[in-house]
């Protein structure tokens, strides 16, 4: 049985779909707490068709982590659970700390107990590897060194270390995946793409922090679900993967895509104040996955969000 966390998340809701479409017979257990970035209804379909069984819980709870791996025995776990809003961070970190860290190590000591754990995949996020230059011609690989620049990434790179310290030092079948900057349907409308979406449906200006050069790479989250599913299978126990979906590009020329696809004017665009830390530029090599697991991501950007700007306007 896998037994996943952050499963009314945008990824883990996404990832519960990518499971349901590949092989509907087996059971997934469901954690999550529910708290205001999560969608229910998005999963609600697969909860009624018998193959999710949900629980509302909080990892930071470690008793309440305890009675639900000693009730379904999971030999599979992949934990998406996470506080990600950069800005939230910023303002406040403590539920970073509660859930990010100390939740992942309550997950951590659970599994320890689980007498047929095959594999325990943790979601990170290239943020923790810090920031390129603008011009540097560089990517990200899985050893790059970390150098976390805000509270939310500092929160990950640590639930990181405590991964790997548990296989290490106790043998614990773990895995860690570091992806770039995800997108796609049901993703909650304070991430970038889902506002600049939502604001320009009502020709609402769309904020852009400073002058709009900072670079990320964009991944369709059904291709995320897919690498995440491959490592979950065949990637290799102790090992991290970097997974990447080729589109690098900056926030304004994002930002005009989106408006071009929508028939909307640049005009909407408005230059804000930039965000304190606010990291230039990520840059993923996903090499290793691609050889190891043949992993390649099957949406182009522009594809993407045309399926994201459609999923939006239904209202979904």
């Amino acid at each position: 049985m896998i037994l996943v966390t952050g499963s009314a998340g945008f990824i883990g809701g996404n990832f519960l779909h990518h499971l349901y479409k590949e092989n509907a017979r087996r059971q997934v257990v469901c954690v999550d707490n529910l708290t205001y970035a999560s969608n229910l209804d998005y999963i609600k379909p697969l909860i009624d068709s018998g193959f999710v069984i949900f629980r509302k819980a909080d990892i930071s709870s470690k008793k309440t982590m305890e009675k639900l791996f000693s009730e379904f025995n999971p030999d599979y776990i992949v934990n998406f659970a996470a506080e990600s809003h950069v800005d939230n961070s910023i303002h406040n970190y403590q539920p970073f700390i509660k859930t990010n860290i100390l939740g992942t190590i309550n997950l951590l000591e659970c599994s320890l107990k689980l007498k047929d754990l095959k594999k325990f995949v943790h979601i990170s996020t290239d943020e923790v590897y810090g920031s390129l230059e603008l011009d540097d011609e560089n990517s990200f690989t899985e050893n790059t060194a970390y150098k976390p620049n805000s509270p939310y990434s500092a929160s990950k790179a640590c639930s990181d270390h405590w991964v790997r310290a548990f296989n290490v030092t106790y043998g614990l079948p773990t895995v860690i995946t570091n992806c770039s900057n995800n997108y796609g349907p049901a993703q909650n409308k304070e991430k970038l793409i889902p506002k600049i979406i939502n604001n320009a449906l009502n020709d609402i200006e769309i904020p852009i922090y400073g002058t709009g050069d900072n670079i990320r790479d964009w991944l369709y989250v059904d291709d995320h679900c897919k690498a995440i599913n491959l490592v979950m299978k065949n990637g290799r126990i102790g090992e991290t993967y970097n997974i990447g979906g080729g589109t690098e590009g900056s926030n304004l020329n994002l930002a005009k895509t989106i408006l071009d696809i929508m028939g909307k004017p640049h005009s909407l665009i408005s230059f804000v104040t930039d965000r304190l830390g606010h990291d230039k530029r990520y840059s993923i090599n996903y090499d290793k996955i691609k050889n190891e697991l043949g992993y390649t991501p099957d949406y182009r950007l522009e594809n993407g969000l045309r399926i994201t700007i459609d999923w939006v306007k239904n209202g979904n």
